[in-house]
This record gives C-alpha cells, structure tokens and sequence, in this order.
C-alpha cells in the first residue's frame, strides 16, 4: 500500500501556503508538534509510521519529524481530516 507523508509544517498557521502550509489557516495551529499529529492521525484509526529524525528540506538543518500515513483518500481529504482533528485537540486542551 502506498503512504503519504505529513509534515508538521503542513498544518502550521505561522506559515503561509508559499512556505509549506498545505491546509487552510482555519484548519492550522501554531507550532505543530510530531506528537501532535501522530495523535491526530491514530484518533482517526489510520495506519502509520512515525520517523522522528526526518527533516523537511525546506528546513533540512531542523529534524522535526514527519508521519507516513497508509493512503486510504486522496491526500486533500487527508490534510482537511487530520487539521480538523488537530483544531480540535487544540480547542479541548488534549
């Protein structure tokens, strides 16, 4: 099966789409963690991996993780499940 990988930086409201955001602002936190959504995407009973030690390229002197997710839906809908569920362990304080 093929993955599809997620960047914390994907979900980050300090940046903008041109720096790496791939989900809306409305969906995005600030300052995302690798624990964050390695949570996000087991609450949603998807298959992963995590790889603690990867870094992005855009920020390759920074390893700050990134998670493998089994592709089960286009990575749109991915990206929209996984900040929803993001915004949502944000607001509830989990």
């Amino acid at each position: 099966m093929s993955r599809v990988v997620l960047w914390p930086r994907y979900f980050d409201a300090r940046h903008s789409r041109r720096e790496g955001r791939r989900v809306p602002r409305s969906l995005a936190v600030p300052s995302p963690e690798l624990e964050e959504l390695v949570r996000a995407v087991d609450r949603l009973g998807l298959g992963y991996e995590v790889e603690e030690q990867a870094a992005h390229p855009a920020e390759w002197w920074a390893p700050k993780g990134r998670v493998l997710v089994d592709k089960r839906m286009p990575k749109s809908r991915l990206l929209r499940l996984v900040g929803e569920e993001l915004r949502r362990a944000r607001s509830s304080g989990s």
